[in-house]
């Protein structure tokens, strides 16, 4: 399943459905994660808040393919993206488990190919290799065995990037 994940706006939810299995608009119209670890223990992959994440621990977690498309924040996420993506924290177990020689918590689906990151924005080199850094070892700890980042100067451009 490839999944995307995107801080644009409702206009364009439809033209990226064209280019995956499930769009998870980041548009701040939910609760943060509470912190309360229930997604891992309580009722796995499924938060407790009634809202349009209540699931996405399930969604992301057992996409083969992840496409984040949020605008630079000092390189890293715009805060809608990063709530999403603290909300999907049940695609984990709370268990230890070594991958790739480090501890990271086990995969609750299994491994999954490529986490996708397409940046826009005013991005400086130093972000550039934030955004790098923070893509990478997110990667590692969501168990894909690749990854990739895309920077774009004009949102134009976001069809090639797909």
């Amino acid at each position: 399943m490839d999944v995307i994940v995107h801080d644009l706006g409702k206009h364009y939810s439809t033209m990226l459905a064209n280019h995956c299995d499930h769009v998870i608009e980041a548009d701040g119209r939910y609760a943060g994660c509470q912190g309360c670890f229930g997604c891992w223990t309580k009722h796995p992959a499924a938060c407790f808040i009634k809202d349009k994440l209540r699931t996405v621990c399930r969604v992301i977690g057992q996409a083969d393919k992840i496409t984040i498309i949020t605008e630079n924040l000092y390189g890293s996420y715009s805060p809608q993206v990063k709530a999403v993506l603290d909300r999907s924290i049940g695609s984990s177990t709370p268990l230890s488990c070594y991958r790739g020689g480090q501890m990271h918590h086990c995969l609750r689906y299994g491994p999954h190919d490529l986490w996708r990151v397409v940046v826009y924005g005013d991005v400086t080199a130093q972000e550039r290799e934030t955004f790098r850094l923070l893509a990478r070892r997110n990667a590692i700890n969501e168990g894909f065995e690749r990854f990739e980042v895309a920077f774009l100067e004009d949102l134009s451009k976001l069809r090639g990037a797909l």
